[in-house]
């Protein structure tokens, strides 16, 4: 007879782990237009695009397949009559984990308008200013009378529309800023801007010597570049409640009079009658009425083992039916899902984070006021010696310019950027703005254990207690499954290079194992009670023949390259780490030990996950949590900073901080040595720009900061707060 055969290892060797767990989607029809998403996990480069394009590509009814890799999704076009379940086989066919995602709950799009946007802008004055500072050269240089006039009107011209363009941002968030009767870094700086552009015109007009256009300009410039470092160190984009709703089954078959319908699951209703196949995900929370099965939980609670269901027992949406078709009641659809719940417990969380203070912010309540004040009185005191208005809203502006905030403004994200792109080096991806200030505060680490700590997929630890022949058997009954346990044992016989045994009517039963008969004997493989083995205080399959003992295959869950180095040194760095985990108390005491970690929480639900990272909060701990699954999104959201492995789930990466682009997971104490390295770094573009304020401002109120002295002032501070920090990607 015929085995099934195993996948195949992936197409990169970054991706040659098999996948954990394989999402068998519905036997619904692609909806009318064609199109849809699907999620993969498991792909990390060019090598995997191509391999899964190739793939979808040469499907009969796909039109085209576009794999986003910084997103881990890819868009299909397709014929209506093309099934999910159809493409989503041929990516699992050839290594490839995936699962549907519904378009309708996903962002209208991914396209980084923004950053597009202020690269645009700084362009512009960019171009805008180099024209103006040759024109301003020749000024320097002596031209006078109408030839000066003439320059300064072209500058005029040049100025006006492209400080218009390009200041867009900074109006914005300074007119919010005072619309709600607050300062903010902004507020200066268009005052600056404004003030440089009215005096500078009033001197142009009067055949004054001297224009700020040029510094108004290199003032854009500057900001704006640091506004588009701050934003090349976030590209957060998408919330992670968004993408939790994302996984929900779009569609659903309900039984209406014994007959299956293909239906939306907005227009499922408490009691609805629905039919779950084999490898199908729950679409509805509700309680199994007919069938029995096994039910893969890990996702949702990190459990590894899959749990035995049978009439009466209750599921939750985004649950997988592993073995055998079920018929569900639902009991709360829509909203009131536990998957809903959860991605409300994650938008409390983010709403939570986004309170936290950066030190840019902090620098802003204190500067922001600071400035006007001085300018102020700069303003008052020249207008008192002089009775000049012209000679004191000059200097005023001079003030203004000379101390506005562009150091300040590169302080944070030149430093953000320089150590973002050496923990890239590293295989690390920092997404959020403030990530590297909160993680050097970091006290505790939090770990989750299945998937984070540990690849999340069982292996056979003794394989050898089974005879030759009994290995053959094991090997063949295990290859008809897509059982977790099944799967350990095929690849327990497959790295031995075992042979496939002559097995007749073979058949697996759900909730039990896999049956056959070898030389007129039956043998199985499955659970305890069935085989008629004893049961075990660990995880185990067992394995059976007649006639024979049973023997009880044990499995482990292997841990994670580089957990032991991490655990270890940020032990020896002082900080305090715990396990938190959904699996069972015996699972997480095991994997405590092989890490020595002393404090370990087991059996925890995602909600339980959440308050416990919040009471650590509470009691004064700075919290980096580190977690891998949907059960994880909530904790990530709510700790104080948060990480996640890239083979993590959608939802888990985008409630994260930072994500692990590489396997090992030994990078994370570097990762917050050069956190702290970093906001030393800040606080010291923070003191060079302090140090050139009290060099500067002085040289303003006494009335001589030329804009030639402006310019070069505020140039000067600005490459010096940068090359500051880029000492940070050589340290």
């Amino acid at each position: 007879m015929g085995v099934a055969a195993k996948l195949p290892m992936s197409a990169c060797p970054a991706c040659d782990v098999a996948p954990l767990a394989i999402e068998r989607a519905r036997d619904a029809e692609v909806s009318p237009n064609a199109r849809l998403a699907l999620s993969l996990p498991s792909v990390h480069c060019a090598a995997c695009i191509s391999a899964v394009e190739r793939a979808l590509d040469q499907t009969p009814g796909v039109l085209s397949a576009r794999v986003n890799l910084t997103l881990k999704r890819v868009s299909i076009e397709a014929d209506p009559d093309v099934s999910v379940t159809a493409l989503i086989q041929t990516l699992n066919d050839i290594g490839y984990e995936a699962y549907e995602l519904d378009l309708g709950t996903l962002s209208a799009t991914d396209a980084d308008k923004a950053g597009r946007d202020l690269l645009m802008r700084l362009a512009v004055v960019g171009f805008a200013n180099m024209n103006v500072m040759l024109l301003s050269i020749s000024v320097w240089a002596g031209a006078e009378d109408s030839t000066r006039d003439l320059f300064h009107w072209i500058s005029a011209c040049i100025t006006f529309p492209a400080i218009a363009f390009c200041g867009k941002p900074f109006y914005v968030n300074a007119w919010r800023a005072l619309s709600h009767r607050r300062l903010n870094m902004d507020v200066p700086i268009v005052l600056a801007i404004l003030l440089a552009l009215l005096t500078s015109l009033w001197e142009v007009i009067l055949s004054g010597q001297h224009a700020y256009f040029d510094a108004a300009l290199t003032l854009v410039f500057f900001l704006l570049a640091g506004r588009y470092l701050d934003h090349r160190t976030r590209v957060v984009a998408r919330s992670a409640a968004e993408e939790l709703a994302a996984l929900e089954v779009p569609r659903a078959i309900r039984l209406v009079d014994g007959q299956g319908e293909t239906v939306p699951v907005s227009e499922l209703c408490v009691d609805d009658l629905l039919s779950i196949k084999p490898g199908g995900r729950m679409p509805v929370d509700g309680v199994i009425v007919e069938g029995q099965s096994e039910l893969d939980r890990s996702l949702l609670t990190g459990e590894t083992v899959p749990v035995f269901a049978q009439i009466g027992t209750a599921v939750s949406a985004g649950e997988v039916n592993l073995t055998g078709p079920l018929v569900i009641r639902a009991t709360a659809v829509g909203g009131d899902t536990s998957l809903h719940r959860m991605a409300d417990l994650v938008a409390v969380a983010e709403s939570g984070r986004s309170r936290y203070t950066s030190l840019a912010d902090k620098a802003a309540k204190l500067y922001a006021p600071g400035v006007h004040i001085l300018s102020a009185l700069a303003f008052l005191g020249w207008f008192l010696f002089t009775f000049d208005v012209r000679t004191a809203l000059n200097i005023a502006a001079a003030v203004l310019i000379i101390t506005c905030p562009c150091a300040l403004g590169l302080a944070v994200p030149a430093v953000t950027t320089a150590a973002a792109g050496r923990l890239f080096r590293m295989g690390m991806l920092v997404k959020h703005a403030t990530a590297l200030e909160r993680l050097a505060e970091v006290d505790t680490v939090v770990f989750d254990k299945t998937g984070t700590l540990t690849v999340g997929a069982p292996e056979i630890v003794n394989f050898e207690a089974l005879s030759s022949s009994q290995q053959e058997i094991a090997m063949t009954l295990a290859s008809g499954s897509a059982h977790p346990l099944a799967e350990a044992v095929a690849k327990a016989g497959k790295a031995q290079n075992i042979s496939f045994a002559e097995i007749q009517e073979l058949v697996e039963l759900p909730g039990y194992g896999i049956t056959g008969k070898w030389q007129g004997k039956t043998v199985r493989l499955g659970r305890a009670q069935w085989v008629g083995a004893e049961q075990l205080d660990q995880t185990a399959v067992y394995f059976g023949v007649v006639g024979q003992a049973p023997v009880a295959l044990r499995c482990v869950d292997t841990l994670r390259e580089g957990a032991a180095v991490a655990v270890a040194a940020l032990q020896k760095s002082g900080k305090h780490v715990l396990l938190l985990s959904g699996d069972s108390k015996g699972a997480v005491q095991t994997v405590a030990a092989q890490l020595k970690i002393a404090d370990w929480v087991a059996e925890v639900l995602p909600d339980e996950k959440a308050k416990f990272v919040q009471s650590l909060t509470d009691d004064g701990r700075h919290v980096l949590m580190v977690g891998d699954g949907l059960n994880d999104t909530a904790a990530l959201a709510a700790a104080h900073v948060s990480l996640s492995p890239a083979s993590a789930l959608d939802a888990a990466r985008v409630a994260s901080d930072i994500v692990l682009l590489g396997g090992a997971l030994s990078p994370i104490a570097t990762a917050l040595s050069i956190a702290q390295t970093a906001t030393r770094r800040i606080h010291q573009n923070f003191q060079i720009a302090t140090f050139y304020n009290i060099i500067a401002v002085p040289l303003a109120v006494a009335g001589l900061a030329t804009p030639l002295i402006a310019a070069l002032a505020m140039s000067t501070s600005s490459i010096t707060v940068s090359l500051n920090a880029l000492r940070l990607r050589a340290s």
